[in-house]
């Protein structure tokens, strides 16, 4: 990780999008960050509680988001410039305090970032697109352009935040905070910081009424700061043919569409970086310039929808704009954008034909041999602990006979609803969801309900949101199992400490709070397994289904197989012995291929299964599973 703390100012430095958010709020003069981690935004906190102790900071990883941006208010209050960040799915944790946060002070300057990931590739439970959370509850929200603006726009926000005594939010994507770019450093102030919450001062908090008047207020000082940005800009000619709107990631796209049409001369860009309130004044100096426009931004028409109310609300413009975008189908309000879809609307507006590539091109990809490329679907990491749990639900369920099923969560064992899993999740919300869905479920036997429902659940995701249901089940007796996936990390973000590991976000020793305690602490009966010790685990998960009632837990505790293996090396070497392997003609029905490990394949030419020694990791649970004895696993160097 680049020295983001380097005191340097004019210095460039090759920073990712998250990287540069971090620096903006060291330049910014942050005493406090807290985060839950979540991809696309998971790099922010590591990157100030790298430097936590030199800059005299506080950084935490937060059980979940709503206590990360209470944390964060709470150290506002007492005078403390603070920073909460996390996902877009986050935001909507959050949202509960979010909703009243706006209404109150905030103090010394507390900035929220959301990172949102269209098209849905980092997060997994789908795409989400947060701004309209900041108009809906009145938050002056910004969204960078490139890695410049990522650092100095949160760094801006502080001073906006402290200036208007109200919270701010950053609204970031994936290809802004997971790309790399130039970054000039700005100056970093002192590393004082004196935390005092004033008593004496009478508590701002007056009537709903009052209090919303009071936020409408500051809005509209707001958008008076917001009409000088330094983050909104146009470039083209005076009277172009075509005004693109835009924002975000789609500045870069429409700039490089522009470009590669050569139509610089043709197509203006209003590049706004302050999305609300919209600066309407500036907006409305452009909207004149031509009668097409057209807004490129991703996700939801949010600027789209914003320009067309200031239009209608001013003097009549003859003839008015036509306005193209996400209404009119000329972009799409669903996944990344890039260059080819902002080139696309230009040619159908403009009536202007470009093609991108030869169409030599095009043949030539067209007479390629079926195999000139390779398909890999997703899968979950050789050796992962879930696999064996799966597969041990797969063969419990199946031994039960009453068409149970598992009802799956966020986080590595989402594999639960493909093979990786073996199919035995069929359901999928967020984070907490499949504990509060089996609650559900499980109190319908008045209606003939008896099939056996099992709530699969991360170590990371028990503390962030699967307590409350763990707690509503005992109390509502309702018949489910929990499973918790215990591999002592939040996985599938980077391996982030959290209450159950013993660290805090800085790397210091802390408490474990043990998920095992806090279950029998509630009277239920609790099992604890090696996901790896695949007969016992299906023994006890079958033993558990056979009563009828109440919530039980399993927790299966094995350590996530990447950090083991990079501090202690392979478990096993594993390889198939060929003359025990019986190829097509198994009677087991090939087994070892419906385990789908990626590190275990078949050799079509020589009729058997191998293993790649590249890829396995050595976990040997394929051994336990082969039936015929044909896979090898001896003791790990």
């Amino acid at each position: 990780m680049p020295d983001i703390d380097i005191d340097a100012p004019g210095k460039s430095l090759l920073l990712m999008g998250n990287e540069a958010i971090a620096r903006g709020a060291l330049e910014a003069g942050i005493g406090f960050a807290s985060s839950y981690p979540g991809t696309p935004s998971s790099e922010i906190l590591p990157a100030i509680a790298g430097v936590a102790r030199k800059r005299n900071i506080y950084a935490q990883w937060s059980v979940n988001e709503t206590v990360a941006l209470e944390s964060a208010a709470g150290a506002a209050l007492a005078g403390i410039r603070s920073l909460a960040s996390m996902k877009q799915n986050g935001v909507q944790v959050a949202s509960d305090f979010l909703g009243t946060l706006p209404l109150r002070p905030a103090g010394s300057g507390l900035v929220l970032v959301s990172c949102d990931d269209p098209e849905g590739r980092n997060s997994g439970s789908g795409e989400m697109d947060t701004r309209p959370v900041a108009k809906w509850l009145d938050i002056p929200l910004l969204e960078p352009g490139d890695m410049q603006e990522a650092k100095d726009m949160t760094k801006w926000l502080f001073d906006v935040s402290e200036e208007l005594d109200i919270v701010c939010m950053l609204r970031c994507v994936s290809k802004i905070s997971h790309s790399r770019g130039n970054v000039v450093l700005g100056e970093l102030p002192g590393k004082e910081h004196k935390a005092y919450f004033d008593i004496k001062k009478p508590a701002r908090i007056g009537s709903p009424i009052g209090m919303h008047i009071q936020l409408l207020q500051k809005i509209e000082k707001a958008r008076e700061r917001f009409e000088s940005a330094p983050f909104n800009r146009y470039v083209g000619p005076d009277k172009p043919e075509l005004l693109i709107i835009t924002c975000g990631a789609s500045w870069l796209h429409s700039q490089e569409a522009v470009k590669a049409m050569e139509l610089t001369d043709r197509v203006g860009i209003l590049k706004l970086g302050t999305l609300y309130p919209l600066p309407e004044k500036f907006c409305e100096s452009y909207l004149g310039k031509s009668q097409n426009i057209l807004v490129v931004e991703e996700i939801a028409p949010f600027i789209e929808r914003s320009v067309m109310e200031l239009t209608a609300n001013l003097p009549a413009l003859e003839p008015r704009p036509i306005f193209y975008g996400k209404r009119s189908g000329h972009i799409r309000s669903y996944g990344e954008l890039n260059p080819d879809v902002v080139i696309e609307a230009i040619s159908k507006i403009m009536g202007v034909s470009y093609q991108s590539r030869s169409s030599d091109y095009d043949k030539q990809f067209e007479s390629a041999p079926e195999n000139y490329s390779v398909t890999r679907t997703g899968g979950i990491c050789p050796g992962c602990s879930h696999k064996a749990a799966h597969w041990a639900i797969k063969q419990a369920l199946e031994r039960d006979g009453r068409e149970g099923f598992e009802t799956s969560d966020i986080g590595c064992y989402t594999n639960g609803l493909g093979p990786d899993g073996f199919y035995v999740a069929k359901t999928l919300y967020c984070m907490g969801g499949g504990a509060g869905v089996a609650n559900g479920l499980g109190n319908l036997g008045q209606f003939g309900f008896n099939q056996p429902v099992l709530a699969a659940a991360g170590d990371s995701t028990f503390f962030h949101a699967v307590m409350p249901s763990l707690v509503n089940g005992v109390y509502n007796q309702s018949n489910f199992i929990l499973v918790v996936l215990d591999n002592s990390a939040t996985s599938m973000t980077g391996f982030q400490p959290h209450p159950g590991t013993g660290q805090n976000a800085m790397g210091e020793s802390a408490p474990v709070v043990s998920i095992e305690a806090i279950c029998r602490s509630l009277g239920i009966r609790v099992e604890v397994c090696d996901p790896y010790d695949i007969e016992k685990t299906t023994d006890i998960l079958a033993d558990l289904m056979t009563m009828e009632s109440g919530v039980r837990v399993i927790i299966m505790e094995r350590e996530c197989e990447l950090l083991r293996a990079r501090r202690d090396g392979p478990l096993y070497k594993v390889h198939v012995d060929a003359a025990l392997c019986l190829g097509e003609a198994c009677v087991y029905d090939n087994v070892c291929q419906t385990w789908h490990c990626t590190a275990l394949l078949w050799n079509k030419e020589e009729d058997h299964a191998w293993i790649d020694p590249v890829i396995c990791a050595g976990c040997g649970v394929c051994a336990d599973i082969c039936p015929q004895g044909a896979i090898i696993k001896e003791a790990g160097e």
